[in-house]
């Protein structure tokens, strides 16, 4: 089996480490296409892939393609590999905003297609992928996926109608949290502690409070109650950031996402 990319930017290289690091597939099981001789050189040192000449030579040698190009891309790139695209294989788009229908017709015939929205978290086997399937795809082929995209995280098959808002919950969110983390570090840069530490200290309480929320199976709210103590420093905090409107600003930007996934 070769599973093939075409585009092997930061979300690729995620998904291709984490799969790797699993010991999902080895590294001459997976070809890949990118745009730049620089990339291609990159990635062929980093992971010891395959690197294909051109898009249409990594769409004939894959049995699982994943299309991991920018949306605005997908008409040109599709236009390039269909057809070269062997029957049977399955078509695994990573693009926000672009539905099945849009592919398939791009491709100009119905295909074996599952759309996905993974994140960078895979590169540390802690990602989150959504997926929606065609209805060209076998249980087995579903499984198949679902299978391969689980070597690097978690997976959550949903219906085409939330994929927008996967991107705002999941897809997008990382750059949220490391814009937190970075935050609380300037703060504690600016309290003394050096910036190494402020770094890991902050990302270790991220950390520590999400496996909190997935394990505990409590609400948000109840592990925040748990942490403020009457009239003490925490509460003080969280007086600070309801005052700013972090929950509202978090809101905003997520609707913010999600539009413009609807737009791309």
């Amino acid at each position: 089996m070769t599973i093939g990319f075409i585009g092997l930017g930061n979300m690729a290289c995620a998904m291709i480490g984490g799969m790797l690091k699993k010991n999902m597939v080895s590294p001459d099981e997976i070809c890949g296409s990118a745009k730049t001789q620089t990339t291609l050189d990159r990635c062929k040192k980093e992971f010891g892939i395959r690197t294909m000449p051109d898009n249409a030579s990594a769409a004939a040698a894959s049995d699982i393609l994943f299309l991991a190009v920018k949306p605005v891309f997908f008409p040109e790139v599709i236009g390039e590999i269909k057809d070269s695209l062997k029957e049977g294989t399955v078509v695994v788009s990573i693009a926000a905003g672009k539905t099945v229908s849009y592919i398939e017709e791009l491709f100009g015939r119905r295909i074996k297609l599952i759309r996905c929205m993974p994140n960078t978290p895979a590169m540390v086997l802690e990602g989150c992928t959504a997926v929606v399937r065609g209805e060209a795809v076998s249980d087995e082929e579903m499984e198949q996926i679902k299978k391969i995209l689980s070597s690097f995280g978690t997976v959550h098959e949903v219906p085409e109608r939330m994929m927008d808002a996967v991107v705002g919950v999941s897809g997008s969110s990382p750059a949220y949290v490391f814009l937190f983390i970075e935050a609380m570090a300037d703060g504690a840069v600016l309290a003394g502690i050096p910036r190494k530490q402020a770094y890991e200290m902050a990302a270790q309480s991220v950390l520590g409070s999400a496996k909190m929320v997935l394990e505990t199976g409590l609400h948000p709210g109840a592990l925040k109650d748990m942490v403020c103590s009457p009239g003490g420093t925490t509460i003080e905090a969280v007086k600070v950031l309801e005052e700013a409107g972090l929950r509202a600003a978090v809101m905003d930007a997520m609707e913010a996402c999600i539009e413009k996934s609807k737009n791309l």
